[in-house]
């Protein structure tokens, strides 16, 4: 019977584990922070839950499980309040016309910039003409 307890509780830790990727993956490559939460809290909770419950049948003993099921507990609150104060920064950064919370995007080099403005946005503007001044002015009286 133990080796079978081992076994799935192996099955579990491995499930887990990709539900850990699925999630890091999600967090990558969805465009905005409201669907990176998501895919980031729903994964790794459940991620989290299947890698502590193999745990726990490896482990073998009721006091080591019920310590597990109470850190699933207090991840599952702590994951749900920091997606929803994140979300809410995002939502009234929106409402207001200013950046929300600065999330690295991939550019077109494939470098992550975290600058929402691009990484061309301090550069100063060009003349009107696309040639560059020749002259610099002088402020009048000062010689």
């Amino acid at each position: 019977m133990t080796v079978l307890l081992d076994v799935v509780g192996a099955a579990l830790v491995v499930a887990g584990a990709l539900f850990f990727t699925a999630g890091t993956i999600g967090l990558l490559r969805f465009p905005d922070v409201r669907t990176q939460l998501h895919a980031l809290t729903k994964a790794d909770t459940l991620g989290l839950g299947l890698v502590l419950g193999g745990a726990a049948l490896i482990a073998g003993s009721w006091a080591t499980a019920g310590i597990l099921l109470l850190v699933w507990l207090l991840a599952l609150g702590a994951a749900s309040a920091s997606a929803h104060l994140l979300a809410r920064r995002e939502a009234d950064a929106a409402a207001s016309g200013a950046p929300g919370v600065a999330m690295p995007q991939p550019a077109a080099s494939g470098v992550a910039t975290s600058d929402p403005a691009g990484p061309d946005a301090s550069v100063p503007d060009a003349p009107a003409s696309g040639a560059a001044a020749s002259h610099t002015s002088v402020p009048e009286g000062g010689d």
